[in-house]
């Protein structure tokens, strides 16, 4: 039975973010821990590499690898993005289906500013025939430009429908429609748009499934509604809540956020001037984490099925290994709005602050 990620954390009492840490050599673990992880990888033959181009010759000794490859950069994808919980959530999952199935994980992470040369060097190296990329902040030519040294991938949190190349991604449109609507049914009728710093794919069409749902219902975002955050960051955001502090008197009645990141941190930073959620504004995030459902009050937000994508992603990959010429395909996984305590309708909103 080949050993997984996902084992090593089970064996070590530790998160799979704690082992990927540990594997790929960087900072944030205890020595004592570190050392604990490495032990039982190295005892059971697992070993990931730190970086492609820093270290050729650590491969896994298992035959049934899959590679799980991030490129990372400031944006969304940042060098410790296995501590983030979407991602966090998706690891996992992969590594638990990989397990079902006889295969191994290696997790393993390239600088965007190193991909032409990486991406090379990954189809030279030995030790696997398919790779589940992580391309959420990549671009359309990036992507092409991977799938045209490495065929046997699988894109995983991005698509890009003119490429011959098969990607696995959630409906972002689709929810984000969900969201807006469901807040016009609720009343609302002045309905902010809180975006991230940095721009991907997924946030854009989300954006136009935001905008759909206002257009049907002949409403419009005004251009002071569209509130600008810092994506990674899960406190609240010092320059933003002086802007929300400034206008606390002039805001949307309910708002949607790009991500849950930034809809825990919107609501911290409101919280911190002294305003409500949802007695002054509902808010609505995308993503569904676990911190969603743990804050106060809990994060009305859109669910996206991760198990559901890392199994589909697994198994094309699998399907890609056994036989190259297998068809591409584009898999958009639809999404579910979750309503909880942070929003509100209309009414409760106007009698609350009267």
């Amino acid at each position: 039975m080949k050993l997984t990620i996902t084992d090593i954390a089970r064996l070590a009492n530790v998160s799979i973010s704690s082992v990927s840490l540990a594997l790929n050599n960087k900072p944030g673990l205890a020595q004592e821990t570190r050392e604990k992880i490495l032990k039982i990888a190295e005892a059971n033959g697992y070993v990931v590499k730190n970086n492609f181009a820093q270290n050729k010759n650590v491969v896994n000794r298992s035959d049934n690898i899959i590679k799980f490859v991030a490129c990372t950069n400031p944006g969304i994808v940042i060098e410790e993005y296995e501590s983030l919980p979407f991602f966090t959530e998706l690891i996992n999952n992969i590594g638990k289906y990989l397990f079902s199935k006889d295969y191994s994980l290696m997790l393993s992470n390239i600088n965007m500013d190193n991909l032409h040369e990486d991406i090379k060097l990954i189809s030279k190296e030995g030790g696997c025939d398919g790779i589940i990329l992580l391309g959420t902040d990549l671009n359309e030519e990036q992507i092409e430009f991977i799938a045209k040294h490495q065929p046997n991938i699988v894109v995983l949190d991005n698509c890009f429908d003119t490429l011959n190349v098969s990607f696995v991604n959630m409906n972002s449109m689709q929810g984000a429609y969900q969201a807006t609507k469901y807040l016009i049914e609720a009343g609302h009728k002045r309905i902010g748009y809180v975006k991230s710093k940095v721009r991907i794919r997924n946030f854009e069409l989300r954006k136009e499934g935001f905008m759909k749902a206002l257009n049907q219902n002949n409403l419009k975002l005004l251009d002071k509604d569209i509130l600008t955050m810092i994506p990674t960051v899960l406190s609240s955001q010092e320059v933003f809540k002086k802007k929300i502090d400034q206008r606390r008197d002039d805001l949307p009645t309910a708002v949607f956020c790009e991500s849950d990141y930034m809809a825990i941190s919107f609501i911290k930073s409101l919280s911190e001037v002294g305003l409500k959620i949802p007695n002054d504004v509902s808010v609505v995030g995308f993503d569904d984490i676990q911190e969603a459902k743990i804050l106060t009050p809990e994060l009305s937000s859109i669910s996206v099925d991760k198990e559901k994508m890392a199994t589909l992603a697994v198994d094309k990959i699998i399907e890609l290994m056994n036989n190259p010429q297998q068809t591409r395909v584009k898999y958009i996984v639809d999404t579910e709005l979750i309503v909880r305590n942070s929003t509100q309708t209309i009414e409760q909103h106007t009698s609350s602050t009267e």
